[in-house]
């Protein structure tokens, strides 16, 4: 495992044909750390301010994992329908994505689960991969292919949003697998990480669940060879960058798309978030391990 420093990062972005470095580079203050290993294929971190746990998920063995604040680490739950995004409510429910369909809360305390939303017009879901919560309780979720039902059931892979009310809108047309989302701070922004490409797309939000304006936030650096791989997951910080997990590690970009900074990890990253005391640990689930690094900036509350 190695950090890219800022000239390294200029260069990784001059030789890919990116726009280059053009914003100070944002760097960790600690090594990466590998907490736990040995996992089938790790996904969704989350953080629980109110019990100072993460949980996470780990796709193929259909389970949800706790990692105290005492270093002990919990099975959540072992049929979480192959859950892959989460995130825990400022009022402390956990929502998740279950890939075999629906959008789900579990009760963080007790586990039991509610059903959010399964379908739209009449047909379930593909497999909701990551969401995002803004701050009247609407619930932003993709919904890609990967471990959809083929033909797929909504024929095409876009993002939805789902009122507190539980009525559901799609909000986006198709979109080549739309993974990973997120808000910016004001809420006026709604970012778009699609795995199909390498561009980066980001969304007025005109009010809650409608978009207008889509739009190409960023391109990602690409590992050598290639022109299209895309992101995976991804997080804010409070000053509204954007950590994006890539081939070559959680690649990172202002609010108005400049490069960063590249953070390696000894496994390809899946997903982020933040969390800690004073949420300036960033949490990466990669592969088969979970793992942490201390950041400068506090990451973005949950709402």
């Amino acid at each position: 495992m190695r950090r890219l420093n800022a000239l390294a990062f200029a260069f990784l972005f001059s030789v890919s044909g990116s726009q280059g470095f053009t914003a100070d580079p944002i760097e960790p203050t600690g090594p990466v750390e590998m907490i736990q290993g040995q996992f089938a294929f790790t996904e969704g971190p989350a953080w629980d301010s109110a019990s100072k746990s993460l949980f996470f998920s780990d796709i193929p063995n259909a389970s949800i994992h706790r990692f105290t604040d005492d270093k002990k680490l919990i099975v959540f739950t072992d049929d979480s329908k192959h859950t892959n995004g989460m995130v825990v409510a400022a009022d402390g429910r956990l929502l998740a994505c279950q890939m075999d369909g629906s959008v789900v809360s579990y009760d963080s305390k007790s586990g039991a689960v509610t059903v959010i939303a399964d379908e739209y017009e009449g047909e379930r879901f593909n497999a909701p991969n990551d969401l995002v919560i803004d701050s009247v309780g609407g619930i932003y979720f993709t919904d890609p292919l990967f471990r959809a039902p083929t033909p797929l059931p909504q024929t095409v892979q876009a993002v939805y949003y789902v009122t507190t009310a539980g009525t559901v809108t799609r909000v986006t047309g198709a979109i080549e697998a739309p993974n990973g989302i997120g808000l910016s701070p004001d809420e006026k922004s709604l970012y778009v990480i699609p795995s199909g490409q390498s561009q980066m797309l980001v969304y007025n939000v005109d009010v809650p669940g409608k978009l207008s304006s889509g739009r190409t936030l960023c391109t990602l650096a690409q590992p050598d060879g290639e022109t299209k791989t895309g992101g995976d997951g991804m997080v804010l910080d409070i000053q509204g960058n954007l950590y994006i997990t890539t081939n070559l590690g959680v690649q990172i970009f202002s609010p108005t798309g400049d490069a960063r900074g590249i953070i390696e990890f000894p496994e390809q990253p899946a997903n982020v978030t933040f969390g800690g005391p004073e949420l300036k640990t960033l949490y990466a689930t990669a592969r088969t391990g979970l793992y942490q690094v201390p950041m400068p900036i506090a990451g973005l509350p949950s709402k």
